[in-house]
């Protein structure tokens, strides 16, 4: 089949059945309630032949006018090789319009998007497995409601753009933690099910032991054996991960494409992702 006979259209929640085929094809563990979660987050297109089945997926996940992400970027098996990948992308990139783009690269993807002006800034580790005997490391409480403005404000300082439409949706679906001193939360974490089990992300703290202690606080919590955290090699964290029963099995390349994002904070940090598709 040619690409011409494939119509781009808008992704919604009547395609995520075909979506959930084509990311179980791709081996990744996604279930059809992480991607309603991106749809209800993002706007996307999805590929669909002349037979009505889809072929192929992108969405963008826009934080305000601060910056999105490309993500889900799948293409059937059967269509590689004929440039479905560069036109789903370029459609994302005119949905995005002006703001500057973040994803994460897998190694077949890395050509296409250093093409279309996408810049590698380092790389992201993929942990996951059943943890051993775990024990708290720190003082960490759950999240009340009234943290919410103090946890988006943190998030924005160290992510650099607004996420707050993601904490809201995480604020439902997920258990939030703090590290509060003198009053203010200075670090959170968040876990929810995800793929095969439980994944924590986001986790912004102002230092890895907070980080630490806020990952062990949450893993006590988690309501599967199967856990995941994506963090940065920035963060420092992936031996401490391993040792914990969280086996480093992949991951890929964080990319940007265009400046003038707005400047992190050097007070906080990202220590995990909230997973690969939203950063």
């Amino acid at each position: 089949m040619r690409t011409d006979d494939i119509n781009l259209v808008s992704f919604t929640s009547e395609h995520v059945d075909g979506a959930l085929a084509l990311s179980r094809q791709a081996k990744w563990p996604h279930r059809a309630e992480d991607w309603h979660m991106g749809q209800r987050l993002s706007r996307g297109i999805a590929a669909v032949d002349e037979a009505g089945s889809v072929v192929g997926t992108i969405l963008m996940t826009p934080y305000g006018e601060d910056c999105a992400t490309i993500n889900m970027v799948i293409v059937d098996e059967a269509m590689r090789g004929r440039g479905l990948g560069r036109k789903l992308m370029d459609e994302a990139m005119a949905l995005a319009g002006g703001r500057p783009l973040r994803l994460i690269a897998t190694t077949d993807g890395l050509p296409l998007y250093r093409k279309l002006g996408f810049v590698a800034e380092g790389e992201i580790f993929q942990h996951q497995g059943h943890l051993g005997d775990l024990v708290p490391l720190g003082e960490v409480e759950a999240a009340a409601a009234g943290d919410f403005p103090a946890i988006k404000a943190l998030d924005r300082a160290a992510f650099g753009a607004d996420r707050g439409t993601l904490l809201d949706v995480l604020s439902a679906v997920a258990q939030v933690a703090v590290v509060r001193r003198n009053g203010r939360v200075e670090s959170y974490g968040a876990l929810r099910a995800f793929g095969r089990g439980d994944l924590i992300g986001p986790v912004v703290a102002s230092s890895a032991a907070d980080a630490k202690s806020l990952i062990s606080a949450l893993a006590l919590r988690k309501s599967s054996s199967f856990l995941r955290v994506d963090t940065n090699e920035a963060s420092g964290l992936t031996g401490w991960l391993a040792q914990i029963g969280l086996d480093h099995v992949g991951g890929g390349i964080a990319m940007r494409r265009q400046t003038g994002e707005a400047m992190v904070s050097q007070d906080a940090r990202i220590f995990a992702l909230a997973n690969q598709a939203f950063g």
